[in-house]
């Protein structure tokens, strides 16, 4: 396994491992120009090889989750690992985070290059699937993830980044005072198992609601039905328009650290780390519940059983293509 880090001398740092394509820390400054990594995670390698909350990694070949474990493509049905109940989510049990990825440093860019073959029937999936991840430092300071895929047969793919931000410092309590900021005004709503129903339903003055800034803890505990069925929030926020837009926006009022995340996909997960439960991390530090957040850009959750939702479908000649660029800066 190696371990990469990305800097261009001042700002950010990111480093990461080709083991799961795992963000391992981001380092930035706050308003005083302190410098705190603002992603969970661990010291060493060890912990990331057992068990652990996707902390960083990359998530696929489809992220999220997927009714049934079971879908239709061209009328053939796929049966893919159920690990999640009856349901599959993030690419079932050995995915894209618990597999060693090939390294390319690349020269003329601060940047790293990781690549993976699925094989055709990995996890249930159909299809042989060449996956690339390129992680860069931009000159302006920001982190850019392209996800880029082939396939040789139908498939589907959705691959996003599961980094934990805490932008008070990993380790330093909860993120219930972050400001937090989404502008999409539906969701697609869930059941119990919170699988999509197939409704995008509007979130305009619900619990759900940051198309103006909110602390997150502000209406975590709502008697809302939607934040009852996450235990806090974990839900997909439909994103309007096109091309590379705004996903969210959040601040730590305390340090100043902002950060925002733009994306190509069409929605963006927002996850509250309800379940983290004295998870051991970086120097000593104890996660609990709410001591980090998600922002996952990606396609809607069940997409493939929802032929109303965007397609997550990709053919041969048809490339899979995503970016997300995380901005961090301090005010």
């Amino acid at each position: 396994m190696q371990l990469f880090t990305l800097s261009r001398g001042a700002g950010l740092e990111v480093q990461v491992t080709n083991y799961g394509g795992i963000i391992v820390a981001v380092k930035v400054p706050d308003k005083k120009g302190v410098v705190a990594d603002v992603v969970l995670g661990f010291d060493t390698l060890e912990p990331y090889l057992g068990k652990h909350p996707h902390f960083g990694c990359i998530t696929g070949r489809y992220a999220n989750r997927i009714g049934g474990a079971s879908f239709q493509i061209d009328g053939v049905q796929h049966e893919v690992t159920a690990n999640s109940g009856k349901h599959h989510i993030h690419g079932g049990k050995e995915a894209f985070d618990k597999k060693v990825w090939k390294a390319r440093v690349l020269e003329d860019e601060v940047a790293v290059e990781l690549s993976y073959t699925s094989a055709d029937g990995e996890e249930g999936f159909p299809g042989k699937l060449d996956c690339t991840v390129t992680y860069t430092v931009t000159p302006e300071q920001e982190l850019k993830i392209e996800y880029r895929a082939t396939t040789d047969k139908a498939t589907v793919v959705n691959l996003t980044n599961h980094s934990y931000f805490n932008l008070a410092g990993e380790g330093s309590g909860d993120i219930l005072g972050h400001e937090l900021t989404i502008p999409a005004e539906t969701f697609t709503a869930t059941d119990d198992a919170l699988i999509p129903t197939g409704e995008i339903v509007s979130l305009v003055d619900t619990a759900l609601d940051f198309t103006t800034p909110h602390l997150i803890g502000e209406r975590i505990g709502t008697n809302y039905k939607p934040l009852i069925q996450g235990k806090g929030y974990d839900h997909n926020y439909v994103l309007p328009g096109s091309g590379i837009k705004l996903a969210a926006r959040a601040k730590d009022p305390k340090s100043g650290r902002v950060m925002e995340v733009h994306t190509s996909d069409p929605a963006v997960q927002l996850y509250t780390g309800n379940h983290l439960k004295g998870v051991k991390g970086k120097a000593g530090h104890v996660y609990e519940a709410r001591h980090g957040f998600c922002l996952e850009t990606q396609k809607y959750p069940d997409s493939p059983n929802k032929p109303q939702f965007p397609s997550a479908v990709v053919r041969p000649g048809e490339p899979y293509l995503h970016t997300t660029i995380f901005k961090f800066y301090a005010e």
